[in-house]
């Protein structure tokens, strides 16, 4: 009787050991899906806007990289970081920044409030990168479909008042309100969103401790919109040249 351990046999499992060695090695790549890496971050206000573009880019293309999100970007941050954009959103939740960018761990510094409205703990933490870590990009996102700056418009409209500390985002809001007011739009409360950002973004361009970093180039300030139909984000002030 020929026994089942025979070199026949140790040879055949020997070469099904070694496929499947292969195979498990391949597996536990890098997936350019999940956790994929970056270059480090750009020290420019033209290269760091270009990045988070290229990453709405991919967003909109459903190409996404997920870019450094995983254990081994988290420990290599455990320590330090170096965002390179600063952005200031608004709080609805169809709009977070990491992901409409297509960014990972310390990418970014993430601001939010309602309509992205400013006071001083939101200004000062937008300033923070900038003026800490060299942060060379600042970007004021707004969004269609404003839940925020619709209840706004809706109340300084209707010469109401909001309850509560909701009251506070709806002053912070007037300036855009009466911009867009005594014009004709088709949808106003888009074009005080829209209005909102420009005037928040030219408000953190002209700041006292950051205009100095404007001036020189170490800094730019975009004013940007995001499309919740199509996911885009349309640039619509400051683009750095």
């Amino acid at each position: 009787m020929r026994h089942s351990g025979g070199p026949e046999r140790r040879a055949l499992l020997a070469g099904a050991l070694s496929v499947a060695a292969a195979c498990l090695a391949g597996c536990s790549s890098s997936d350019p899906a999940d956790g994929a890496r970056q270059e480090g971050p750009p020290r420019t206000p033209e290269a760091a806007y270009d990045r988070l573009m290229a990453g709405n880019g991919r967003w909109v293309s459903n190409e996404l990289r997920h870019p450094d999100r995983d254990p081994t970007r988290r420990q290599l941050l455990a320590t330090s970081q170096q965002p390179y954009g600063a952005v200031l959103s608004c709080i609805d939740s169809r709009v977070p920044p990491e992901l409409v960018f297509d960014t990972g761990l310390g990418d970014l510094f993430v601001m939010r409030s309602g309509g992205a409205a400013l006071g001083p703990v939101i200004t000062g933490s937008v300033e923070y990168g900038p003026m800490t870590s060299g942060t060379p990009l600042i970007v004021v996102l707004g969004h269609q479909r404003c839940g925020a700056v619709s209840a706004a418009y809706q109340a300084l409209r209707d010469g109401r008042s909001l309850p509560g500390n909701l009251q506070a985002i709806t002053q912070a809001l007037r300036p855009a309100y009466e911009q867009v007011a005594g014009e004709r739009h088709a949808d106003p409360a888009d074009a005080m969103a829209r209005a909102q950002v420009k005037l928040t973004a030219d408000a953190l361009r002209g700041n006292q401790d950051l205009a100095p970093l404007v001036a020189k180039g170490a800094l730019a300030v975009v004013g940007a919109y995001y499309s919740l139909d199509t996911g885009e984000v349309e640039t619509l002030n400051g683009a750095p040249a």
